[in-house]
Formats: structure tokens, sequence, C-alpha cells
């Protein structure tokens, strides 16, 4: 039969576009129940699979998340940008619901940025959270010992009052990480960045992300490629492989925490 007759080995395979899926939350892999959690090092092995295996045209980033850590985020970007660079190889990356924060981070990593007409693109901001608790563990009568060496060594300690020291002192760190952050955004957006208020950690939706240049173009990820590298672009994604302590959800309290953090992250935008 026809469909039987093997490919002469002369003849070229059409091109292949290797996909790498990020999609989570962004953290430090510090707990048993944060493997869902985007992290250089889980997935650094699938990111240097997807830069040189089979030889692929370009890599395609398929991205959802609200963000998380900044220096994650600039790890794994990092990541990229080296193999790109290493490699010759084009980067494009496909905003799905969220490219917010730390997500957005990494689709700077790409080329060229895609987005959905829903997608929710930018928070180029810095934010932190916490409790104070030092009104309620005086009610109940429980007394807090802590011994430190280092006057700041216990920073917004949440069985404290709050001092205004510390406050400073986080607006500080705040500052510096937004100033790096600023920093990749115009490094690799320059030029195609248009508007002076991209910057306040507001979001923008799909079209106005391109207007404003944080975007490229609306577009989705099987459609683009094929129209850039042919009807025949064959794609190859590279999942993270999990364990067997992971699969067997041994994560405990650990696991429920890691998770609710992980829906409070999502919950600020909406999904």
């Amino acid at each position: 039969m026809p469909d039987m007759i093997p490919r002469p080995a002369f003849l070229p395979r059409p091109p292949l576009v290797a996909v790498l899926p990020l999609s989570g939350v962004i953290a430090a892999a510090v707990r048993p129940g944060a493997g869902g959690m985007l992290n250089d090092q889980g997935l650094a092995p699938m990111v240097e699979r997807a830069f040189t295996r089979g030889k692929p045209a370009a890599v395609a980033l398929a991205i959802n998340s609200p963000g998380g850590s900044p220096a994650q985020s600039s790890l794994i970007g990092a990541r990229i940008r080296r193999l790109a660079e290493e490699k010759s190889l084009p980067v494009f990356a496909f905003v799905e619901d969220v490219a917010a924060s730390g997500g957005y981070w990494l689709a700077t990593a790409a080329d060229e940025i895609f987005v959905d007409p829903t997608s929710i693109v930018g928070s180029i901001g810095v934010i932190s959270a916490g409790f104070g608790f030092h009104e309620l563990i005086g009610r109940w009568g429980i007394e807090r010992r802590l011994y430190t060496a280092g006057e700041d060594k216990s920073l917004l300690d949440p069985f404290r009052p709050e001092r205004a020291e510390d406050v400073a002192r986080l607006k500080r760190i705040q500052g510096e990480l937004h100033r790096v952050f600023i920093d990749q955004v115009q490094a690799r957006r320059g030029a195609r960045l248009r508007g002076a208020d991209l910057f306040t950690g507001d979001v923008w939706i799909g079209r106005e992300a391109v207007e404003n240049g944080l975007a490229d173009a609306v577009g989705h990820l099987v459609p683009e490629m094929k129209a850039r590298f042919g009807d025949k672009t064959r794609f190859a994604v590279y999942g993270r492989r999990r364990g067997w302590l992971p699969r067997l959800r041994l994560g405990g309290l650990s696991e429920g925490l890691g998770a609710i953090e992980a829906r409070a992250a999502w919950a600020r935008y909406g999904v």
C-alpha cells in the first residue's frame, strides 16, 4: 500500500517545534507538596531536552502562571535565554489564562509574545502579604518568647506589633526587586513598549497588552507555528516528570498549604 512506503532517508523531515508548558505558581520546591510549582531545579531537565532533542526549529512556551518567586522567575528565564542563544533558536511565548508578575517575566524570555483575547497580562510589581497575631495571642494569655542575635533577625514577626523600621526595610527590598523586574522587561521588550504606566502592577487583557507593547499579537500556538514553519510542522511537548513519592500524594499538611497558597495566587486574577 502507498502509505507503507518508507520515507527516503534523503528527504528532510518537517520542521519540529518543541513545546514547553509552564503552568503553575512559581516557587522553590522547599516541601513535598510543592511538586506542582514551577522552579528552575524542577524545570531544568525538560528545558534542556526541548532545546537539544530532535533539532527543533523553535521553542514555544505555553504559559499559564500568576507569578511567584522573583528569583525562580529570573533563573528559569535566564536558562531559556542561555539555551536560545547557544542553539540559535527562536523562542515564542503563548499566554493562556494568565501571564502575570513572574509569569510575565517568563514570557519575556521569548522573542515574541502571543496572547488570547481573554488573557490577563502584566502585574509588573512586587507584593508581600502576612498576618499579625500579637493581639490574638495576648487575649489567650500566650507569651511570645523569641531570642535572636541581631536586632533585625525577626523582621516582620507576625507575633509582635508591627515596627515602622521593619516596614521601611521591606519596602526598600521590594523597590530593589521591582527595579530588577522593570529592567528585565525593558531589556527584552525595548522599543515595543508603549506607555509610561506599565510598571504600576496593573494588568491588561489580550489586545490591550498588544496595544501597549507587552505582547506582540493575538494568536494561538499551533496555528501560529504552522503559519511560521509550514502546515506539516511537528510538535513535541516536554512535560515535567513526577517521581513516585508525589504520585502517592504523601505531602500531607505541606501539600494542603501549598494548594491554598496556589489557589490564593490564581484568585487574584479571577481564575
